[in-house]
């Protein structure tokens, strides 16, 4: 019984002891991973520090919520968004640390100057008139003031993000630049020598051997010799950050024949519904369609479709299709038709219950209506348009000329608006409801009447079906578990017919990888793996992906792998300079060596030093440098092993052009040109700047 005993005792150490060492691996793993993103056991917010100025996670949550409320659409998807973020928050700390440093500010009167400059106000846009191009200081001024005293919080970060701050930041930046720019000091010396070196010509014989003389494939380049040169060109090679690379290989996903056939198929099955349909806009919205049904008529030129000739040709109530419109099949339903003007002339009152620009309700709707109906009841009796107008509208591009918009085209106004102006007869008079409130609207005149279509579409889209999409996940997975290494990787490839595509230089925060495009889980799983790891399939787009990790590059030169491309070339060129050099320049006049390479002795004629271009020759740095050593005039130079082959030159003359340039001119080109360099003054702070970056744990 005590023997039981101490294997029950022992063994519930063991247990211990195994549920210890679980545990711990799964914080490790979970670190590993970028633990964090969810993470129980990660307490930070920090988002990162710049020199020592913490980003907050939350603050940073809010600053990207806050621009996908602003811009909408226009501000791209999350993923895209970050990045964006996270550098105007580093440029704005890095800028604010110098600003400070340098007692730069904005005074409260050097930004309402800007904001209500006609010239450069930042409100120009909202605030100006769109037909007499007039900025409305006085309006602009109004809407701020009621902004700042605004109990809506919301819409002052709005406007203090989308208006003050970067006002701020630009009108700082312009300070800093300037007192960069003013600091330029051109000195006497470097203006004489400009002038001379511009002025310099020279003219040579030479003899060249190109380099493509030699076939590539004979001249063999090693790993070590890769490197070697990198380490000795490392400022043009090294890398701030790590990265990493990839092989992968991609198993389409896209719609087959059968999947198009298929939605053909189901477009045509729906055609004589659609077709006997007299409620076109329900029975879209119960089938669904990919293109919106619109309610309105339009012109011949206002119809979006590469079949309008075709369908224009219907009679009402007519079908055509289905046809392929892009990624869609579509049937296209002629309505009715009608004569339209071409062009409208109205005037109307607005009653806004949306503010244009925030999207936020300013009015009840019950209100804005009694409030139109009591200006139409007014107007009938006898009111003064123009007056009632300047009082109670809020259209700012129309109040300010009687709510007059002059002759405008089909389609350029909302279709509530659009339908009332152009179907109504010239004279007509009433209320018409949009999503910008209620308008008094009276039709003054219309234009050049030509047909104007109503057209419904029932449009789906091509999709890959469950089959087609299982048989890419199914063929993916198959090739992940086959692969061991790289060579297996690529054999296996070759075997289906599919090329290992390379993807390299991906960083840690990418969310774009190579040539696919957007997948940030991608990335999290190439930062979570190791050199030869093969990755489960990754849907990416329209496509299943299998990688294999192929090199990994710490901050300073990279892999190798990654080097070949950008070095092997030059690498290559110098062994060929020197067998070239070693077999067919030995000779010590230049008539011995052009016959020694079987080439010709050639001159060149008004070289110039500013410009290392050579007619024949291309580029040829060195060969300039050398045509212009007096040491060589009349004498032939060693070889020189340029960057398309390898010259030996004689200097026949150096002389100077008659400048066409005084020295005022040349020094003020000289401070053009280095005051201009200071657009780079940003990229020289950051790079100087300490940045601990640790998005990746949470994204």
């Amino acid at each position: 019984m005590s023997v039981i005993q101490k294997i029950r005792d022992k063994g519930a150490w063991i247990m211990f002891g195994l549920i210890a060492i679980a545990l711990i691996s799964f914080i490790l793993q979970d670190r590993a991973l970028g633990g964090g993103r969810g993470s129980v056991f990660s307490n930070t917010t920090t988002l990162g520090k710049i020199n020592g100025v913490t980003i907050d996670r939350t603050d940073f949550e809010n600053e990207l919520s806050l621009m996908q409320k602003m811009y909408g659409q226009q501000a791209g998807n999350r993923e895209q968004l970050i990045p964006n973020v996270w550098n105007q928050d580093v440029e704005r700390i890095i800028n604010q640390q110098e600003y400070d440093k340098l007692g730069l500010v904005v005074s409260d009167k050097e930004l309402s100057d800007i904001l209500f400059d006609p010239q450069q106000s930042p409100l120009k846009r909202e605030f100006t008139d769109e037909k007499t191009g007039v900025f409305d200081v006085a309006k602009a001024k109004q809407i701020m003031a009621q902004v700042k005293k605004s109990k809506n919080a919301d819409q002052v970060q709005m406007v203090q993000e989308a208006y003050l701050k970067p006002t701020i930041e630009q009108k700082l930046r312009t300070k800093y630049s300037d007192l960069l720019q003013h600091g330029v000091y051109i000195p006497k010396w470097l203006v004489e020598k400009t002038q001379a070196d511009n002025n310099a010509i020279a003219s040579i014989s030479y003899v060249a051997v190109p380099y493509n003389t030699i076939v590539d494939s004979t001249i063999k380049v090693s790993d070590d010799e890769i490197l070697d040169y990198a380490k000795k060109h490392h400022t043009e090679y090294d890398k701030d950050d790590e990265t990493r690379g990839i092989t992968y290989v991609a198993f389409d996903a896209t719609p087959s024949g059968a999947d198009s056939l298929s939605t053909y198929n189901q477009v045509d099955g729906l055609k004589a519904d659609f077709a006997a349909t007299k409620d076109e806009k329900a029975y879209l919205g119960k089938v669904g369609t990919e293109t919106p049904f619109k309610s309105g008529y339009f012109s011949k030129a206002k119809v979006e479709s590469g079949k309008k000739d075709s369908i224009l040709k219907l009679s009402a109530g007519q079908t055509y299709g289905p046809y392929l419109d892009g990624s869609n099949y579509v049937i296209a339903k002629l309505i009715g038709t009608k004569q339209w003007p071409d062009s409208a002339k109205v005037r109307h009152i607005l009653i806004a219950t949306t503010d244009t620009k925030s999207g936020q309700q300013i009015k009840e709707d019950t209100v804005a209506k009694k409030t139109a109906d009591s200006i139409q009841t007014a107007i009938a009796a006898g009111a003064n348009f123009e007056e009632l107008c300047k009082k109670y509208s809020d259209d700012p591009g129309s109040k300010e000329k009687g709510g007059v918009y002059d002759f405008f085209p089909q389609g350029q106004m909302v279709l509530e608006f659009n339908e009332f102006a152009f179907d109504k007869p010239v004279g007509s008079k009433g209320v018409v409801k949009t999503d910008f409130g209620y308008h008094y609207i009276e039709v003054l005149g219309q234009k050049n009447p030509q047909p104007a279509y109503k057209i419904a579409y029932l449009a789906k889209p091509i999709i890959a079906s469950s089959e087609t999409v299982s048989a890419a996940s199914t063929a993916a997975a198959q090739f992940s578990a086959t692969n061991k290494t790289l060579e297996d990787f690529n054999d296996n490839a070759k075997k289906i017919n599919k090329a290992g595509l390379t993807a390299n230089e991906i960083k840690e925060n990418d969310s774009y990888v190579g040539s696919l495009g957007q997948s940030r889980e991608l990335v999290r799983w190439v930062y979570a793996h190791d050199k030869g790891d093969v990755s489960e399939p990754f849907e990416v787009g329209d496509k299943y992906v299998v990688a294999i990790e192929t090199n990994i590059s710490k901050p300073g030169l990279p892999d190798v792998s990654v080097l070949r491309p950008q070095v092997e070339t030059l690498v290559r060129n110098q062994k060929k300079a020197k067998q070239i050099i070693e077999s067919k320049f030995t000779a010590t006049t230049l008539e011995a060596i052009s016959k020694s390479t079987a080439t010709p002795v050639t001159k060149a004629d008004s070289l110039t030093f500013s410009n290392a271009f050579i007619p024949g020759l291309g580029m040829e740095n060195k060969v300039i440098g050398a045509a212009f050593n007096k040491y060589l005039k009349g004498k032939v130079s060693e070889a020189i092993a340029g960057s398309s082959g390898v010259y030996a030159i004689r200097v026949e003359n150096i002389g100077a052009k008659q400048s066409t340039t005084d020295a005022q001119a040349t020094k003020q080109m000289l401070q053009q040109q280095t005051r201009s360099a200071f657009y780079r003054s940003g990229d020289a702070l950051k790079k100087a700047a300490t940045i601990k970056d640790y998005r990746s744990k949470f994204y």
